[in-house]
């Protein structure tokens, strides 16, 4: 048995000592995110790699360490700690973006509130908000950071019809950076379940200018296309995605991930402690 094999075998030996929570994935690795928490006392880890790059630069995380955890009914906590990289062009035709040395190091950390505050029904899509604060830990003089706390500030709904889920929305991103400047994002992916380990979807999705230190310099809409594949224990996933922009500055973005995910099975309403009637159970 290869040290490979042994350790997937590992991590699938813990995922049995723990009741894992199937719920399906949102967010990653696309662009577009939903309202969906995970479940009260559940938790996901994700260890993935991203790149994104314009003819200006192009700019990648990894490897980078996400954490999210279920801390109420219909609220979950989040954190990733990036690697960062950039590769800037240095074309004179794109002056003053894009020009300097390579670098590599530690990213600007993100922390997150998702919380949804309206359930989906039979009629009405879920709502939600995921609130995502930017630490100044990158080195903004190196490029890997923006020197400044940072925000995203968006609103996203969702909806499932069987094997189909669809989400999306939008908002705004607040960066007050010398270089940077806030911009407009939106998207909305549809996808779905095709058998037990296999999600396939796609989404169109849309950013504005984000400044001169940055390599998307000039507004871009892409669609990307992307899904998850699930091993024997679907509490262990392959995610994965690739995009290329439609209208706008020409850009590719791809992600390429694994996922865990465990904790207590579907909340059940004792278990709440009275927090919540048993129509509001996270999840």
């Amino acid at each position: 048995m290869s040290a490979d094999d042994g350790f997937v075998n590992s991590l699938r030996a813990l995922a049995l000592l723990l009741p894992l929570s199937t719920a399906a994935l949102a967010g990653p690795p696309f662009q577009t995110d939903d309202p969906e928490p995970i479940d009260f006392r559940n938790y996901e880890f994700y260890t993935f790699a991203t790149s994104d790059g314009t003819a200006v630069e192009t700019d990648t995380f990894g490897p980078a360490l996400e954490f999210n955890w279920g801390a109420l009914p219909n609220v979950h906590l989040h954190i990733i700690v990036p690697a960062a990289a950039i590769f800037p062009s240095n074309n004179p035709a794109f002056a003053p973006a894009g020009m300097g040395p390579r670098a590599f190091g530690v990213g600007d950390i993100e922390l997150g509130i998702k919380l949804r505050f309206i359930q989906e029904t039979k009629h009405r899509p879920m709502i939600g908000t995921f609130t995502m604060f930017e630490m100044p830990s990158g080195n903004a003089a190196r490029g890997l950071g923006v020197g400044r706390t940072w925000y995203k500030l968006p609103l996203w709904a969702q909806k499932s019809f069987g094997p189909w889920t669809t989400y999306g929305g939008g908002g705004e991103t607040l960066v007050n950076a010398p270089g940077y400047r806030n911009y407009p994002f939106a998207g909305w992916l549809v996808q779905r379940d095709l058998g037990k380990k296999l999600t396939l979807g796609t989404e169109i999705f849309y950013h504005g200018p984000e400044g001169l230190a940055t390599a998307q310099t000039r507004p871009a809409t892409l669609i990307d296309i992307g899904g998850y594949y699930k091993f024997r224990d679907p509490g262990f996933q392959l995610l994965f995605c690739y995009g290329h922009t439609a209208i706008g500055q020409r850009e590719n973005y791809a992600y390429l991930g694994l996922y865990w995910t465990w904790g207590k099975k579907k909340s059940d309403p004792a278990d709440l402690h009275g927090m919540l009637p048993p129509n509001l159970s996270g999840g």
